[in-house]
């Protein structure tokens, strides 16, 4: 158990004035929920480097600091054309914005949707169909070994919420945008932290493309703590994409949960680029059988960066199949950390299950941290894993030199190559033409 210190019982002191305020309007239910979930952190407190999930990455500098919670602050200053370089274009009419975690209606385009389908904050999900909300809401995501998740849940009140109904197809990808602008203030910047709660439910048969970014427009200092639930139902489809692009400043701890019906999809791509400290967990439970998970990732570290990723592919299910892949490129200081856990239930035979971790070391000062794990409780199954960590293959480097490359650009050539192997399998045109611009300008630096 983590110690109990000050940073937390600041903390549960500001939700316990936050809720006796502004979230003291909350239906019953969701009060119990955020109860819930402050009164577990303060159980747990922050995480220490002595516990097995957290041993390779400290959250000392979020546990030190102290940082605001976000309000609904002026974003008048704001206009869709300082966000255009976020955006997916044209071919992406569909998007909510959320400023420092609240909902900016004049940022967000929301309008010709199929019919039934609802694209909206979850605020104003919450006023005017919380039976729906409440149905998923806190469903997935458990918290009670989180202490993160659980102080999300504490603070639950905006996000993002996407209901596709049964057998409707969203053909335009749908965009969740977060920015992050901390304010200033006459002492200098204020540090704040904002905690962004997202559900999105894809019913039977039904099918969209979703594009969830964090991003911020200054280098400044602050703290997301995000969590989103997604889930599946029967024969349903999800593209879901996940893009970290903060501040290289800033701390971003996130948690994705995804929850799959009988023959359903998950391609679910996570791509981290910013960030000083940055940790995300995600986990998927397929539920049901026949279903089907790609999980792609990649993250892109420089300088002193950290990035943390926890996954856990959960087969509860009978035949049913997933393949997991994440690559990392590491240059400077910079420290990778990735955990992937496949568990296959009793019963879950017929399992087929792949997992693979390439750690790519551009500077001798790069650290990367592998460990793929597999728990089978089962006889009938096909699974694998495995990882690796190193420099480029000298083999090839020579190779291209041989054939007339200078020594700098064989290497960006084969670091680009490493990244574009899981930006290929993103089917939403748009935004993997952007990553692979971002891409292309960080080896560039």
């Amino acid at each position: 158990m983590a110690v109990k210190t000050g940073p937390v019982e600041r903390l549960v002191g500001a939700y316990h004035a936050w809720a006796s305020n502004g979230a003291s309007r909350a239906p019953a239910w969701l009060k119990d929920l955020r109860d819930g979930g402050i009164a577990r952190f303060g159980d747990l407190g922050f995480p220490t480097m002595k516990q097995e999930a957290w041993r390779f990455t400290s959250v000392a500098p979020i546990a030190e600091s102290s940082f605001e919670l976000a309000s609904s602050s002026d974003t008048r200053h704001l206009t869709p054309a300082d966000i255009t370089d976020l955006l997916l274009g044209d071919a992406a009419p569909h998007r909510l914005v959320f400023v420092n975690g609240c909902f900016s209606p004049q940022l967000s385009s929301v309008s010709g949707f199929p019919a039934g389908v609802r694209v909206e904050s979850l605020a104003q999900a919450l006023a005017t169909d919380a039976d729906l909300v409440r149905r998923h809401l806190c469903k997935y995501a458990a918290f009670q070994d989180r202490p993160f998740t659980a102080l999300n849940t504490a603070f639950v009140r905006d996000g993002a919420f996407v209901h596709v109904p049964a057998k409707v197809t969203v053909e335009e990808p749908i965009q969740l945008l977060f920015l992050a602008t901390p304010p200033s203030t006459t002492g200098g910047e204020a540090r704040i932290v904002a905690h962004p709660r997202n559900l999105i439910v894809i019913e039977r048969e039904a099918r969209a493309a979703v594009v969830e970014t964090y991003a911020s427009l200054e280098q400044n200092v602050y703290w997301t703590n995000a969590v989103t639930e997604v889930v599946v139902a029967d024969g349903g489809r999800v593209d879901y994409h996940r893009v970290q692009r903060e501040s290289g400043r800033a701390y971003h701890v996130a948690t994705t949960e995804t929850h799959q019906g009988r023959d359903s999809t998950v391609n679910l791509h996570a791509v981290a680029f910013g960030g000083a400290l940055s940790r995300h967990d995600l986990r998927s439970e397929m539920a049901g059988p026949g279903g089907t998970l790609i999980l792609n990732g990649l993250y892109l570290l420089a300088a002193e960066q950290h990035a943390d990723h926890h996954t856990t592919i959960d087969h509860a299910a009978p035949h049913c199949a997933s393949h997991e892949y994440f690559n990392g490129v590491l240059d400077g200081r910079s420290r990778g950390v990735f955990t992937g856990r496949i568990i296959v239930r009793p019963g879950a035979q017929k399992t087929d299950s792949k997992q693979t971790n390439n750690n790519l070391l551009l500077s001798a000062d790069a650290h990367a941290d592998s460990q793929p794990q597999l728990e089978i409780y089962a006889d009938d199954v096909k699974c694998t894993h495995g990882s690796t960590v190193g420099p480029l293959d000298p083999r090839a480097l020579f190779y291209l030199r041989s054939r007339g490359l200078a020594e700098r650009e064989a290497r960006r050539l084969l670091t680009y190559g490493f990244g574009a192997e899981i930006l290929g399998r993103m089917e939403v045109a748009p935004l993997r033409a952007q990553l692979d611009r971002i891409v292309r300008a960080r080896l560039a630096e």
